[in-house]
C-alpha cells in the first residue's frame, strides 16, 4: 500500500465510508467546531436544476436530513446554504424556501448565499426585497465569459451588494481570474469570496498523475493570477469544491496540498473559509474524507490558523450570530 492509498484508506475508516465519524479521543476533529460555508440542498420535486445530468450520480433529491447524516459526527456545527443554480423563474421561490430553513433554528443551515441574475436590469429590483434580511448575506452567479466580468451592469450591481452589506461569490474559470481581479478592484466597496480555490484542478499539479485527461489549466498561470487577485483586500478565498475534480479513492493531502497550501499562503489566515461543497464533493469522495484530508493538509499549522479556517473567518464574515 502506498503513501496515498494509505491516506484515503484512513480518511474513509475516520468517515466511516462518509456516513458517521469514528473520531478516537485525541482526533483533530475533536477540537474544532466547523462552519460549512458552501452546503447544497435540493428537491428536485420542488426545484428545476438544469445542469444535472440525467440518470447522474447527484441527480436525486438532497435534503437536510442527508446534510445531517454525512455532517454526523465531524463537527460542523453551522452551515451556510449556497444557491443551486435553478432555472431563473424559480431564483426567488428558491431565497424564499432557504429563509424558512434558516428560521428553523433545529438545524444547523443558519445563513445563506442566493442566486440572482446579476448581469441583468432587473437584478436591483430583485435584491431589494431581502434588503435587511438577517439570513441572506450574499449572491453567487457564475461568470464564464470574460465579455461578462466587463459589463456595467455586472459591475453596478456588485457595489449595489456593497451597499446592501452583501457578498459575492466569484464562480469562475482558473483563466478568468486574472481578470476577476480587475472586477474586484472596480468595487472596493463590495466583499467577494473566490470559490473553490479558484476552480484549481489537481491534475495541474502533479504531471505523474495518470486520470485518464488532460489537466484544465496551467498551474504557474493559475498561482500568479491567484497572487493577484489576493493583493485586493475585499476578498477572501474558499477552501472546497477541488475534490470533486480527483477520480474516485484517488483523493489525498498530497494530491490536494499544492493547492491549498498555495491558497492559505497567498490569503493569509485571516481571509480563508473551509466550504465542503456537499454533495457535489462525492463526485470525487464522501464529505468525511474530504474533512479529513483537509485537517492532514493543515496539520502543521498552528490551532489558531485551523480555527480561523474552520470557524472564526466564518462567522467574522458572515455576521453569524
Amino acid at each position: 500500500m502506498n503513501r496515498r492509498q494509505f491516506l484515503y484508506t484512513s480518511a474513509m475508516y475516520v468517515t466511516g465510508c462518509g456516513n458517521i465519524v469514528r473520531k478516537e479521543p485525541n482526533h483533530p476533529l475533536n477540537n474544532l467546531s466547523i462552519v460549512d460555508t458552501h452546503q447544497h440542498l435540493w428537491n428536485l420535486r420542488q426545484f428545476r436544476l438544469p445542469w444535472l445530468q440525467p440518470g447522474g450520480e447527484l441527480t436525486r433529491n438532497f435534503l437536510l436530513a442527508d446534510y445531517e447524516k454525512a455532517t454526523e459526527g465531524l463537527g460542523i456545527t453551522k452551515a451556510i446554504y449556497m444557491e443551486v443554480a435553478v432555472v431563473p423563474e424559480q431564483k426567488l421561490a428558491e431565497a424564499e424556501h432557504v429563509i424558512k430553513i434558516c428560521e428553523d433554528k433545529s438545524n444547523t443551515t443558519c445563513a445563506a448565499v442566493i442566486g440572482g441574475l446579476i448581469l441583468e436590469n432587473s437584478f436591483r429590483n430583485f435584491i431589494l426585497q431581502f434588503k435587511g434580511n438577517p439570513y441572506i448575506k450574499g449572491v453567487r452567479h457564475g461568470l464564464n465569459n470574460p465579455r461578462q466580468l466587463e459589463d456595467n451592469r455586472l459591475i453596478q450591481n456588485l457595489r449595489l451588494l456593497g451597499t446592501l452589506n452583501m457578498s459575492f461569490d466569484l464562480l469562475v474559470p482558473p483563466g478568468l481570474i486574472g481578470e476577476a481581479a480587475k472586477l474586484v478592484e472596480q468595487c472596493g466597496d463590495t466583499r467577494f469570496i473566490l470559490d473553490h480555490c479558484g476552480n484549481a484542478d489537481p491534475l495541474a499539479f502533479d504531471h505523474n498523475l495518470d486520470w485518464g485527461r488532460e489537466p484544465q489549466h496551467d498551474a504557474d498561470q493559475w498561482k500568479g493570477d491567484l497572487d493577484t487577485l489576493a493583493k485586493q483586500t475585499n476578498v477572501i478565498c474558499k477552501i472546497s469544491g477541488i475534490i470533486a475534480r480527483v477520480p474516485k479513492r484517488k483523493a489525498t493531502a498530497e494530491v490536494l496540498s499544492p493547492i491549498v497550501t498555495h491558497c492559505l499562503d497567498t490569503f493569509g489566515p485571516d481571509r480563508v473559509v473551509f466550504g465542503s461543497d456537499w454533495p457535489v464533493c462525492t463526485r470525487g469522495a464522501p464529505l468525511g474524507v474530504w474533512t479529513n484530508v483537509l485537517h492532514e493538509i493543515v496539520r502543521g499549522r498552528s490551532f489558531e490558523e485551523k480555527r480561523k479556517l474552520f470557524w472564526k473567518n466564518a462567522h467574522g464574515f458572515y455576521g453569524l450570530s
